[in-house]
């Protein structure tokens, strides 16, 4: 087992910090945890720091198949935003974006949260009445949320076009203010440092590829690449296989995988004041502090666990920018990729206890997982360590599928569906 392979990135990003170096694992080949999360990705990362800083559980080890923060956590489009339609939606999103506000301060490390705004544009009729009704129902749950005319939209964000005589002309939009951005990667790295102080191990390199499960059904260890590893709690926070993991433990799961595409612009001089997104011409779009406009699309039209989607896709994503900020037709494309989203029937996630003893589960954000981490994390760690859920995440379960509970969930990246 390697722990850390990228340390050297680590003590060079970490500034001040010069003192921190990672400790390898125990020598024991057969080392027991308290808990051992599979996936070191931001939720996964996040879920270890609580559990170690609120529960004082630390002997937990982070384990993935390949490198820290290299899947979907150094793949999205760093959206943030709290504004869902369910209550119980916009009580976890807000739970996040509330954690957000503090992070930088928490984890003492720089994760360069922007609350810029986000603001969601309405094309016709339809837009703006559902655009209204999100805005009651949030405001109902103490969420920020508010009505702006296309006079207001434009002053908020000059490079908006509000021409009445477009393809799809701006009737107004919905402004979340606390809304915004961050820094994906450095979401992971904050975490994991921080995890890492408190005396979690994390284990790169290291696939699982087995889940034991004693003769009464629990939850015994895993099998991975570099042999067994004991521990009586196991969770699943790896966005995209989700299904093959827990298929090794017997657990099927209503899931579909997608890919879903994004790229980003030659860096210019700030443009963009805020995140603007539009449902109806499946665009999305912010500005990095590199100075790159990130453009995210909508997912690709079938089922698949590649990263490489199809180029109609971003055809259609980049017209509707085009449209909507006709000075961006200049920009050249620096570079595209692709992420793979898990995806439940309600568009809203899996967060809680499965049937297996010991066993939990973090998957099915589609395209909220970003925005969710510190949430998300936090109230997996609860559920990890009392076994049972917070209240906040206790209606995001597996059995909420037998009564069609949370369906569907009209505010759930409606650019993918």
């Amino acid at each position: 087992m390697t722990r850390f392979s990228i340390a050297s990135l680590f003590r060079n990003a970490l500034g001040a910090d010069q003192n921190w170096r990672p400790q390898w694992p125990k020598p024991d080949p057969k080392p027991r945890y308290d808990a051992i999360i599979v996936g070191a990705g931001g939720h996964g990362l996040a879920a270890a720091y609580y559990l170690a800083k609120e529960h004082g559980i630390a002997n937990v080890a982070v384990l993935d198949k390949g490198w820290l923060g290299g899947g979907n956590t150094g793949r999205n489009t760093t959206i943030i935003r709290s504004n869902y339609l369910y209550d119980q939606s916009a009580a976890i999103y807000d739970h996040a974006l509330c954690l957000w506000e503090g992070l930088s301060q928490d984890l003492n490390y720089n994760v360069m949260f922007s609350p810029r705004g986000v603001m969601m544009l309405a094309h016709n009729v339809h837009d703006v009445q559902v655009s209204m009704r999100h805005i009651h129902a949030n405001r109902l749950n103490g969420v920020d949320n508010e009505w702006l005319t296309p006079e207001q939209a434009k002053a908020y964000c000059p490079p908006l076009n509000i021409d009445a005589g477009a393809r799809y002309p701006v009737l107004g939009a919905a402004l979340q203010r606390r809304g915004g951005v961050a820094r994906h990667d450095a979401v992971a790295w904050g975490f994991a440092r921080a995890a890492a102080a408190r005396g979690v191990d994390i284990i790169e390199n290291c696939a699982v590829t087995g889940i034991r499960r004693s003769p009464d059904g629990a939850v015994t260890g895993v099998d991975t690449a570099n042999g067994f590893i004991a521990t009586p709690k196991v969770a699943v926070s790896t966005a995209g296989h989700s299904s093959v993991l827990m298929d090794m433990a017997g657990v099927r799961l209503p899931l579909e995988s997608f890919p879903l595409q994004a790229f980003v612009s030659e860096p210019v001089k700030p443009a963009l004041p805020c995140v603007v997104i539009s449902n109806t011409v499946h665009a999305y779009i912010s500005q990095s502090d590199k100075g790159e406009m990130v453009i995210g699309a909508g997912t690709d039209q079938y089922v698949s666990y590649s990263q490489r989607g199809a180029l109609h896709i971003v055809e259609d994503t980049v017209a509707a920018v085009c449209e909507l900020f006709p000075e961006f037709r200049r920009l050249k494309m620096l570079r595209n990729w692709g992420g793979i989203v898990d995806v439940t029937p309600d568009r809203s996630p899996i967060l809680g206890k499965t049937p297996v003893p010991g066993l939990y589960l973090n998957c099915g954000w589609g395209t909220g997982g970003f925005k969710a981490t510190p949430g998300s994390g936090h109230l997996l760690a609860w559920t990890i360590a009392k076994d049972e859920p917070h209240p906040i995440n206790a209606p995001f379960n597996l059995d909420r599928f037998r009564t069609g509970r949370l369906i569907d969930e009209a505010a759930a990246a409606a650019v993918t569906h």
